[in-house]
């Protein structure tokens, strides 16, 4: 039986994270052997993404059961549909945790102490110190991100001319907007980007419906990671979903035109 924890460190004395999504590492323990595997956790990149990568993540390693302080309802589902049991609201470090859930009393104290921590009205000093640390984690985590962007404005502005987006972009509505959901299908990386060239695509004169499809595209069309996903969720699953997010991405394109358009004339 393996079960998975989210933790600050990648070892056995590191404390048990506060967020299934915001930890740096997932430590997979066998209980048989107390062999263990400690996986950087996707939520390193920053990405809103990042919690459900977690969650392939989990399945990916056919763990049986995840120990978290927190985990959210969406995340939970998923795991819980995929037959791993979650159990929230544990603390202390990695082996602390294993040894409590090896013999029992885990999952017997788990129903009190959640209990008790939703009527808890102080936090106490380990807590709250814990608290500012994994927020000042995830603020230098996404300090690349920051520096990144700044530098992807400059690297579009440099190398992507307006007569290079003028020969993609035609100006017909229907290509467009099926041009803009292939690139977002295509490209990988933090949505903020895709708002940042989304920007610059405007500004080159492309309609907003190709940009809107675009940007809903690079969010929930992932080509890229396509190979990771089939493995995780399985082909059909994974083929699916990604066929049934590039149709909707040109979909709420439409959509979200229309509606900002029908909002413009009832106050122009």
């Amino acid at each position: 039986m393996k079960i998975a924890i989210p933790a600050d460190k990648p070892d056995l004395q590191a404390k048990v994270g506060t967020r299934l999504g915001t930890s740096q590492y997932l430590v997979v323990i066998d209980l048989k052997t107390m062999a263990f595997e400690a996986v950087t956790s996707p939520a390193v990149s920053g990405q809103s993404i990042s919690g459900i990568e977690v969650v392939v993540l989990a399945i990916s390693k056919k763990v049986n059961a995840v120990l978290t302080g927190y985990c959210s309802p969406t995340a939970e589902k998923y795991l819980s549909a995929s037959g791993i049991k979650v159990l929230t609201g544990v603390s202390g470090t990695v082996s602390e945790v294993v040894e409590q859930y090896k013999k029992g009393d885990l999952l017997k104290d788990m129903g009190v102490e959640q209990e008790s921590e939703s009527r808890r009205t102080k936090l106490d000093g380990p807590t709250l110190f814990h608290a500012l640390k994994a927020s000042f984690n995830q603020f230098v985590n996404l300090l690349p991100i920051l520096v990144g962007v700044f530098l992807l404005i400059g690297l579009f502005n440099a190398f992507v001319s307006k007569e290079l987006i003028s020969s993609l972009f035609s100006g017909n509505r229907t290509l467009d907007t099926l041009l803009g959901a292939c690139f977002g299908s295509l490209f990988a990386g933090n949505p903020i980007n895709s708002y940042i060239i989304g920007g610059e695509l405007l500004e080159y004169g492309v309609s907003l419906l190709a940009v809107t499809a675009f940007i809903v595209a690079w969010v929930t069309v992932g080509l890229v990671q396509l190979p990771a996903e089939i493995s995780a969720l399985g082909f059909r699953f994974a083929l699916v979903r990604n066929a049934a997010s590039f149709l909707m991405s040109i979909a709420i394109a439409f959509t979200t035109v229309g509606v900002l358009n029908f909002v413009k004339g009832l106050f122009l």
